[in-house]
């Protein structure tokens, strides 16, 4: 341990870096987003608006640099100059526990319970709904460069989705470990690597899987998997 940042009342459930700043963003408990001085330990702003656990944060080098997602459902965009929330989207019934940024766009994707939805940047217009519902507590999300994005879920399910359409194109069952109970299949958190093509899991059964992109998969050796998106997208 180099360092400790004290000041959070409860427990911590996410933690951002700022691409550009010496800032440190975390969330929990206490329903507050806490920005940090790296070097100097020091609390620089105390994001406070939100009523329940702030269990998502998004940190970006243009406006807004900080977006939250928490438990009381709302989205809240923030202005770090001032320490203010300009902008809170209430669109999600169910708490918003995981957000993804796109590598290119200006866009940002928030998983719930309810649906997966995106939208744009830098006021936070919502775009649209993603076709399907994982119906299912979804923790974890990631957004590769070929706009492939996937979402993993407490009851272990991988949902890969067409970033463009938000049509899910294969979904996966992640498999416990042996030994493991076979309720220890949530997904905890996600990331792909630089490629985009390696995706890597955190599971409750204790393990960390790597899942690789077959690069020999075509219409017709995977016959079951729906590669174009429906024509006729109703995701309002």
């Amino acid at each position: 341990v180099i360092r400790s940042y004290h000041g959070h009342l409860s427990g911590v459930y996410s933690i951002a870096l700022h691409p550009k700043l010496d800032v440190l963003m975390t969330g929990g408990r206490d329903s507050v987003c806490r920005v940090w001085d790296v070097r100097t330990k020091v609390q620089v702003h105390c994001l406070s608006g939100h009523e329940q656990t702030v269990c998502s944060i998004l940190a970006q080098p243009t406006d807004p640099q900080v977006i939250t997602g928490s438990h009381d459902s709302t989205i809240k965009l923030w202005d770090l100059r001032s320490a203010k929330a300009f902008s809170t989207l209430t669109f999600h019934k169910k708490s918003v526990r995981a957000m993804a940024a796109h590598p290119e766009e200006h866009a940002f994707a928030s998983a719930s319970a309810d649906n997966i939805k995106k939208f744009a940047l830098p006021n936070g217009d919502f775009l649209h709904n993603t076709l399907t519902q994982q119906k299912s507590i979804v923790n974890t999300m990631a957004i590769n460069h070929e706009n492939v994005m996937v979402t993993g879920a407490d009851s272990g399910g991988l949902w890969w989705w067409d970033w463009t359409s938000g049509h899910c194109f294969q979904q996966e069952e992640s498999l416990v470990q042996p030994g493991s109970l076979e309720a220890e299949k949530g997904i905890y958190a996600c990331t792909f690597d630089h490629s985009g093509s390696r995706l890597i899991t955190c599971e409750a059964d204790k393990t960390v899987k790597m899942w690789k992109e077959d690069a020999d998969a075509t219409p017709a050796s995977h016959p079951g998997l729906p590669y174009k998106p429906p024509k006729d997208i109703r995701r309002f």
